[in-house]
């Protein structure tokens, strides 16, 4: 696999991560208790969507959408600040740190994070980190150390986000689930570890369950943590939690933020909505399907201070995704606002007293 061409290494003083945002610093919380500090990241890939918009507004033919375009169509979006970038797809391809940097100045937005994706070959058989053939394992290793290369290039705040998408089993009797763990473990510690990501923080995201794999070795946010405390690299290692596969485990969002944060361990949130069918996803726009769950998750991460990386993992399909982009914007600001009035109305206090009717009921007095 190629590593990032040595040229485009160090590109306009971005080759170490820029710093996280602080919360206590951002001005506009300074202003406004109610307003949200956080940046918000949108799907790169929802932006080949619709391309029949591009048509009318710029009056030409229908193409495929290249990287640099998406870019420019996303920085269309108000309200969204980040790019999160997928490896090797989008940077292993025909554009340049150089040209991807100056794509991003141009549309208004910064690296967000990049996020491994890894090619079936040769991680379809056996996993990347789970595989039991170690040559394999180390190119998984390899990905990773090439993806936070791209991170450092391009200045992405918040590090490399690692989903193993192949890491599992699809029939009974189908993996070593003891070796598998271990394997695992040890491959991301190494991961972790090589030089490329020590100044990055890695976050895993865990899927339930995927066509690449039926059943995940680490299957729910539980396991997901035990796996960071057996990876051991705290401050470095942690989760980024993806609400469409919280649903699809079963899991409250909302308290499965609350586990993560409290071993300090959440570094991200990708956002959306589900029906929760079996299996789907489905990559709804933020709160339009479980608007009360929705609710408690921002009430948690506010009530926590939280300032990781917050991206909408959503896939418009007929709907025009910039307009999409900007409606998940405003509706987690939204919930953000109604989150300041729950805090200083006392739901802190029917939470302890485990109140819901209360709690059902202060909301109700907010909507009046």
């Amino acid at each position: 696999a190629a590593m990032l061409p040595p040229g485009d290494a160090e590109i306009w003083g971005l080759s170490a991560p820029a710093p996280a945002q602080s919360f206590a610093a951002d001005a506009r919380a300074a202003a406004d208790p109610d307003a949200c500090p956080l940046r918000f990241g949108s799907r790169l890939n929802s932006m080949r969507s619709r391309s029949d918009l591009l048509e009318r507004k710029f009056g030409r033919e229908s193409a495929p959408l290249d990287l640099l375009t998406m870019i420019q169509r996303l920085g269309s979006a108000k309200g969204v600040d980040l790019v999160d970038f997928n490896y090797p797809s989008h940077l292993r391809g025909e554009f340049g740190a150089h040209e991807i940097a100056r794509a991003l100045e141009d549309a208004g937005l910064a690296a967000g994070a990049v996020a491994v994706r890894f090619p079936a070959e040769p991680f379809r058989l056996g996993g990347a980190f789970t595989n039991p053939d170690p040559a394999v394992r180390a190119a998984a290793v390899d990905v990773v150390a090439e993806a936070c290369a791209w991170a450092a290039a391009l200045g992405a705040t918040h590090g490399v986000i690692v989903w193993p998408q192949f890491d599992g089993y699809d029939y009974h009797f189908g993996a070593n689930h003891a070796s598998a763990w271990s394997n695992a473990a040890r491959a991301i510690r190494n991961a972790v570890d090589r030089p490329e990501c020590r100044a990055h923080r890695v976050s895993f995201e865990f899927k339930p369950t995927d066509p690449s794999a039926r059943f995940a070795t680490v299957s729910n946010t539980h396991a997901a943590l035990a796996l960071a405390r057996e990876v051991a690299r705290p401050g470095r290692f942690g989760l980024t939690l993806d609400l469409g596969h919280l649903l699809a485990a079963g899991e409250n969002p909302a308290q499965s933020a609350a586990a993560a944060l409290a071993e300090d361990a959440l570094f991200g949130f990708h956002l959306g909505d589900a029906h929760s069918r079996l299996g789907a996803e489905d990559g709804l726009a933020f709160g339009s399907v479980h608007a009360a769950g929705a609710l408690e998750l921002v009430y948690t991460l506010r009530l926590a201070r939280w300032d990781g990386h917050a991206y909408f993992d959503t896939f418009p399909e007929a709907e025009d995704p910039v307009r999409e982009a900007e409606y998940n914007v405003r509706a987690f600001r939204r919930f953000w606002k109604r989150a300041g009035a729950l805090e200083r109305g006392g739901m802190g206090a029917l939470l302890e007293a485990h109140d819901a009717m209360g709690a059902l009921e202060l909301i109700e007095s907010l909507e009046a």
